[in-house]
Parts: structure tokens; sequence; C-alpha cells
């Protein structure tokens, strides 16, 4: 078991069912997925589908699907079913390994951080967040890619509102700017 989800499960259920006095353990807020995407713009390179799969399935140890358009977009010169991305959706035990790695490993390693935005919650308790170079992560080698690749991350939760979403993420180690 994830060191993550059984230190969520016996230490931060009862904090947060304290701290907010919830009748029932299922009313705390829990982690339900963790979507990771790589929107790639180049349509001529076929090199970069591989690459950023190669790089996605180093980091999350699962395959990634390749997204395509579902319509015609002309200003953008997409045309229906084009390749236009990479995409991967964690759950479970994977979900949890993937964010102790991200807090505690990847996002100490980018230059001058100070923390992410607590901004970036949607209203409901998810929170989104991108980064620019993905070889940040140290399962990726950075001499295998021809080209840096970017990915946004879409951590959804349960919480009802984005103060829960912060304290749920906070207590989880999401490193805020202060």
């Amino acid at each position: 078991m994830s060191v993550l989800l059984e230190q969520y499960r016996s230490e931060m259920i009862p904090k947060l069912q304290a701290s907010r006095s919830y009748g029932n353990v299922m009313q705390v807020p829990k982690l339900e997925k963790i979507v990771l995407n790589c929107g790639i713009s180049s349509q001529r390179d076929r090199d970069m589908f591989a690459n950023a799969q190669l790089a996605l399935s180093d980091i999350t140890g699962q395959r990634p699907v390749i997204t395509k358009t579902r319509m015609n977009i002309a200003n953008f010169k997409l045309r229906e079913g084009m390749n236009v991305g990479v995409c991967v959706t964690l759950r479970k035990e994977r979900m949890y390994d993937f964010y102790y790695r991200l807090t505690r490993v990847a996002l100490p390693r980018v230059r001058d951080f100070r923390g992410v935005a607590a901004k970036a919650f949607d209203g409901r308790g998810n929170y989104s967040m991108g980064l620019e170079d993905v070889t940040i992560f140290t399962e990726v080698n950075p001499d295998k890619l021809k080209y840096t690749i970017g990915m946004s991350i879409a951590i959804v939760t349960t919480a009802a509102t984005n103060e829960e979403g912060l304290e749920l993420l906070t207590m989880l180690g999401m490193p805020f700017e202060k």
C-alpha cells in the first residue's frame, strides 16, 4: 500500500473529521483521480507523440491514451480525428504514489520554486496546475527526449468547496505559496 494512502487513512481522516465536524467518515474529502494531459501543437512531427507517450508512461507507470479532436476547427487548422495530445488518468494507489512523488520529489526540483498558487481551485475543491517541463521527474531520462514537453495536472477531489480542497491538499503535502 502507498505510504501516503496509509497515512491519509490513519492520521488525516480523523483530523479532517474533527476540524470540519463531519458526522460520517464518508463526508471527509478525498482524492478521486488525477488527470495528466500533454497537448501537442505540432501535427507534422509524429515523433512528438511518441516522446510524450514515453515521458508520461515513465512518470505514471501507465500507458497514455492519444487524444483526438472531436470536430473541425479551421482557425487552428484541425480536422476531426487528428491527434492533439496524450492523456493519463490515475486512480487509487497509483494516484497516491504519483501525488507523493509530485509533492515531495518533483516540485522541489523546480528552479526558484516558492510554492504552487492556492488560487487555482475551480470552485468545487478541484485543483489544476501546469508544468513547463516533465524532466523535473526523476523517472524521465532527458537524453531520450527530443523536445521539451509540458503538461497540465488536474487533481479531482470529493471536496464540496475550495476551502475543504485546500485543507485536504495541504494535509497531503502540497506546497502552497504563502
